[in-house]
């Protein structure tokens, strides 16, 4: 019965964006205020806290850049690629999977993630500096079955949205294309160093529609290839150029560092991304994972800071660029704190272990050994569940950046040990990199959370 629902409420679903993308087409001056008419009557339980009106003021003024934004994708994308989006992105993992997510939750008492990043294999062409993927090596791949039953297993919860790291995952780019293939409802994000993106990869992903890139860049070409290799920013240039060529959805993967984060939110460097096609743009904070890792990459608090608010000017949809962008560490608040141990996300990386964040090296569980479900349920993904949000401040979200000292209690009292494939790291040695940090941060974070929210 379940399955009968569900088709017949993909089938309306389907039908009303076919119509929304005719209307957008033909008429963007009404299109918007009719669609958003549609959405606020058919999702008041799912779309509580919805601001409709102010969504009505910035989608169906062609003066804000909201309204912009959605109308060149539409005009922009592939026509297949478009449709795959809206149904697999809003239907599927939106809609459908956030609804059996919060049952899944209720049912088994753990957390049950919207996304599963995997790595499909441990090698790369590149060695980044600061990447912590390079410690695991180059000789481990997840079979095509490996990753094939991660994904069977996770519908099952509710999980429609699947990302992918390495290495360098397009190494095994024809195993995802088959993958994509295979689970045509699902949304797949590969985060790559767009290197190894072509003609032909391209008209694969027009064909699937599924795929999406998150293409590295860390600013200005001398200092990307500062930290990348010489000649890399020149390809990335090129692979955008094929991207965007065909219609595709891609956007970038920054670290920032001490050393590019004035670079990596400039007004030129924003400007290139938009002008490149770039849709979205997300921020990861250097972490100083690894025993060889450096610290004096880590932010001070005044350009954690500027870094906040700089991406939040971009990001805004009144009069901002026209790029959506996110920062893991500083948005804390709008996701309610650190999302990971399973609780919007987790990790498995190419040796099949299951870490809670791609940063957190430590696990109970591997996939070759238990069910995912099963791996939600080990020690230290319990200690995730029954300790988060690990402050009451979301601007101190992790538990190793900003709170140093749960992330060694856990890791000890969970019993899990180190996955670091190279050279294992304990939890105190990780930790203590942190400290310094974390002592640091903690008044201004304070400060300006009490400025921010003092309602």
């Amino acid at each position: 019965m379940n399955k009968i629902k569900h088709a017949a409420a993909k089938k309306v679903f389907a039908g009303v964006m076919d119509y929304a993308v005719d209307q957008v087409n033909k008429n963007p001056e009404t299109a918007y205020e009719k669609i958003i008419d549609t959405a606020e009557k058919y999702l008041k339980d799912f779309g509580k806290g919805v601001n409709w009106d102010y969504l009505r003021k910035v989608a169906c003024n062609p003066e804000y850049t909201l309204n912009r934004y959605i109308t060149s994708m539409v005009q922009e994308l592939h026509p297949n690629v478009l449709k795959t989006t809206l149904m697999n992105l809003g239907f599927e993992a939106f809609y459908n999977g956030t609804k059996t997510i919060h049952e899944m939750r209720e049912i088994h008492k753990c957390n049950i993630p919207w996304i599963i990043l995997m790595d499909p294999t441990s090698a790369c062409n590149l060695h980044c500096t600061g990447c912590w993927a390079a410690e695991y090596g180059n000789k481990l791949n997840l079979s095509f079955d490996d990753m094939d039953s991660i994904v069977t297993q996770g519908k099952e919860l509710g999980i429609y949205f699947y990302m992918m790291t390495g290495g360098e995952p397009m190494v095994r780019k024809k195993d995802i294309i088959e993958l994509c293939r295979k689970h045509n409802d699902c949304v797949f994000f590969a985060y790559t160093n767009g290197t190894l993106v072509d003609e032909a990869l391209c008209k694969q992903m027009q064909e699937v529609g599924n795929l999406f890139l998150g293409l590295s860049v860390e600013g200005e070409p001398d200092v990307n290839d500062m930290r990348r290799g010489e000649g890399v920013y020149n390809k990335v240039m090129h692979a955008m150029d094929l991207l965007k060529e065909h219609g595709l959805v891609f956007g970038t993967s920054i670290c920032y560092t001490s050393a590019n984060y004035k670079s990596v939110t400039s007004d030129e460097f924003i400007k290139m991304l938009v002008d490149k096609g770039c849709r979205y743009a997300l921020y990861f904070h250097y972490m100083p994972v690894g025993n060889a890792a450096s610290v004096d990459l880590l932010l001070n608090p005044e350009q954690r800071v500027y870094v906040k608010n700089r991406v939040r000017e971009i990001r805004n949809m009144e009069h901002g660029p026209g790029i959506f962008t996110m920062d893991f560490q500083n948005d804390g608040e709008f996701v309610g704190g650190c999302i990971a141990g399973g609780r919007n996300y987790f990790h498995i990386n190419a040796n099949g272990d299951a870490e809670p964040c791609v940063f957190i090296h430590y696990s109970n569980g591997n996939i070759h050994e238990n069910t995912i479900l099963e791996i939600l349920k080990q020690p230290l993904f319990m200690a995730y569940h029954n300790n988060q949000p690990f402050n009451d401040n979301m601007l101190r979200p992790c538990p190793m950046l900003e709170n140093p000292e749960i992330l060694q209690r856990i890791v000890k009292e969970s019993g899990a040990h180190s996955t670091d494939l190279q050279s294992q790291e304990t939890a105190e040695h990780l930790c203590s990199k942190c400290v310094h940090y974390a002592e640091e941060w903690a008044p201004v974070a304070d400060k300006l959370w009490a400025e921010e929210h003092k309602e």
